[in-house]
């Protein structure tokens, strides 16, 4: 007995070769010339079994996909297996491409198999055969297949109809259903089916507590199987006696909703979950039911695309989540039972596929691995550099590889961080000016464009509070135009100075440090609240200006940090804060995924209670505000005077973070 396999490198291949190699009979596998440097690494990975592997090289687009007669004549034979997997798995695929892999590639296939005489043709096909068709397709099923429209839909079916039709020899057809990352380790070789909506999951996670009940919809049925079980099962299947002519489907029994499968995912990856999932009748009744003008919908269906294309997801897997075809595959069952091999339940692995996608495919879909891979070698201007937050993110960022530009009022603290920097390895480039000043400020910034040409990142991170209550302020007008000047004005006066560059250079990124008081609306930090709220606005804004253009704004909204722009405010020093170090990891979070905003669960809870229940949050502010006493600074009395520090502790421990 011998094998040949197409596809052996491939997600399932190489899996199926690992099984193959163990029953120590001679394996040939096809191999594209610049694909067997791939083959050699696996085949040394298998160790002593790999040795029965003969690589042969070929293509799936050539007749008798390319192989010499020499090659050929060793293999020709009736105890050949003929294993054909090489396809293209891709939904998102160009039309002409997957006939040319799927249709064009099975029929050299089949050629080669005959020219071989081999005594059985094994081919992988997949559920997509059944097009959308609406109800239980079984394995004995081919022709009654649903509409087939989605080119893979309709190459994967042209393929299976081939091998039905043409093949000359005994044949065995295999459909696995949407196939997904090991079960016992997640690994997974690409983003596809499931994992297009992981992202979606991801974002919800960031921004809403765990807790938070969502609506969402129910959707249609998905079927998902690990990689690892399909290779276990088409090792099995293909050596059994009597089962030529017949089909098998790869599925897991369990019929599952997309909605159920979502919340399931979202559950491991520790993200709020759908308790209100509505069917996809009450969704089409409702969308017949409102009427859009042509136009507007263009716009909208415009706005979508740009939405997908930011969260990664093709618009054919959108099309699918009302799949309405479920899998019957009680034969193939049956015979992989009597084996002991079984479908895992997907609550069983779940968890791995996620952590797998979160640690090792997320990062690398966006083309940034990690904040090396993000930042090495590009140019990222920092305000308000020389100390807490600033200074934090300084040294994260030179130790990174990036070129970091600290710009500062205090030369001495300049000096200093430079100097941190130049002895950890980092470069950093120090430039003194007060930001509110504007010919100061546009004298600094000139020299930074002569000098580096153009930033890459622009942290507007400089800022300044101020602690006190609006009755405490009646003759203090001036404490809210020093907060506008350097919060709000200053950061613009900066961001507009490099703007153009970013644009000249075709890509550009704008974080600007914002604070939690913005998102509960902290009582006390009405003039600071209001300045970066400003500063948000701009942000939104420029988001939206800017984003065909490839410049990307985000805003940060801190909670309190333990820095020296808080250290006059002693009730602070009892009180849960969180130090600059953690701030900077924000802020390169932020660098690497270039999201519209980063906050807190409890800053995302708080933006979402001041959007539902206004009300709710007017009394959590007006209990702190009573509480909590103005700093002496500001006229209040000292805290030990009120009688109540264990309460304000207890106060600031449910609202951690938040300002008081």
């Amino acid at each position: 007995m011998a094998y040949f396999i197409t596809g052996a490198t491939g997600f399932i291949g190489r899996r199926l070769l690992a099984h193959l190699c163990e029953r120590g009979e001679r394996i040939y596998a096809l191999v594209r010339p610049g694909s067997r440097a791939r083959l050699d690494s696996l085949v040394q990975g298998l160790g002593e079994p790999g040795r029965w592997v003969t690589p042969l090289e070929g293509d799936l687009s050539a007749e008798l996909l390319g192989l010499s007669a020499e090659d050929r004549a060793r293999m020709r034979g009736p105890a050949l297996h003929f294993v054909h997997l090489g396809a293209l798995y891709d939904l998102a695929a160009d039309a002409s491409e997957l006939e040319r892999a799927n249709v064009t590639g099975t029929r050299n296939a089949l050629q080669l198999a005959h020219d071989l005489r081999a005594g059985c043709f094994h081919f992988m096909s997949s559920i997509a055969v059944a097009g959308l068709y609406p109800g239980t397709f079984t394995e004995e099923m081919f022709s009654e297949a649903g509409p087939l429209e989605h080119p893979y839909f309709r190459t994967k079916h042209a393929a299976e109809e081939l091998v039905r039709a043409a093949c000359r020899i005994p044949w065995r057809i295999y459909r696995p259903s949407m196939v997904v990352g090991d079960s016992r380790s997640g690994l997974m070789d690409k983003v596809d089916g499931p994992y297009y909506l992981f992202k979606v999951i991801q974002k919800l996670r960031d921004v809403l507590p765990r807790w938070v009940p969502l609506i969402g919809f129910e959707g249609g049925y998905v079927n998902l199987v690990p990689v690892d079980f399909v290779a276990s099962a088409l090792a099995h299947l293909m050596h059994l006696p009597g089962q030529d002519g017949r089909c098998f489907h790869l599925t897991d029994p369990l019929d599952r909703r997309v909605g159920e499968v979502l919340n399931l995912f979202a559950s491991v990856a520790h993200a709020p979950t759908m308790s209100l999932r509505l069917e996809p009748a009450l969704l089409t009744s409702v969308s017949s039911a409102v009427r859009i003008p042509g136009e507007a919908l263009r716009v909208l269906s415009r706005v979508g695309r740009r939405l997908l294309q930011e969260l990664g997801i093709p618009s054919t897997a959108v099309e699918l989540l009302d799949y309405p075809t479920r899998f019957d595959a009680r034969h193939a069952q049956a015979l992989l039972t009597s084996a002991g091999i079984h479908v895992p339940p997907l609550e069983h692995y779940a968890w791995r596929l996620w952590d797998y996608w979160e640690r090792e495919l997320e990062p690398r879909a966006g083309g940034r691995p990690d904040l090396a891979g993000a930042v090495r070698g590009r140019t990222i201007l920092i305000t308000g550099g020389s100390s807490g937050i600033g200074r934090a993110t300084a040294l994260r960022l030179a130790g990174a590889g990036a070129r970091v530009l600290v710009l500062a009022r205090d030369p001495h603290k300049l000096a200093s961080v430079r100097a941190d920097i130049v002895a950890r390895g980092g470069e950093a480039h120090t430039y003194s000016c007060d930001i509110t000043d504007e010919e100061s400020c546009n004298r600094a910034l000139a020299q930074i464009l002569a000098e580096h040409q153009h930033v890459d990142v622009l942290i507007n991170n400089a800022g300044r509070s101020i602690r006190r209550s609006i009755d405490r302020t009646y003759d203090r007008f001036h404490d809210y135009e020093r907060l506008m000047r350097l919060n709000y004005f200053a950061a613009v006066r900066v961001t507009l100075a490099l703007l153009p560059s970013m644009v000249a250079q075709g890509e550009g990124h704008v974080i600007n440090v914002s604070s939690i008081g913005v998102l509960s609306s902290a009582t006390r930090f009405a003039g600071y609240n209001a300045s970066k709220a400003a500063l948000e606005a701009f942000s939104r804004c420029a988001a939206g200006e800017y984003a065909a253009r490839n410049v990307h704004f985000t805003v940060i909204n801190l909670p309190l940090v333990r820095t020296p722009m808080v250290a006059p405010t002693k009730l602070y020093e009892a009180f849960p804060l969180i130090e600059p170090e953690a701030a900077a990891e924000k802020i390169c979070t932020a660098i690497i995924h270039r999201p519209d905003r980063v906050s807190t669960p409890l800053g995302s809870l708080a933006q979402l209670v001041e959007l539902l229940a206004p009300a709710l949050n007017r009394a959590f502010m007006s209990e702190s505000f009573n509480m909590f006493p103005d700093s002496e600074a500001a006229g209040g009395a000292p805290t030990e005077q009120k009688g109540c520090a264990a309460e304000m502790r207890a106060l600031a421990s449910l609202m951690r973070g938040i300002h008081c």
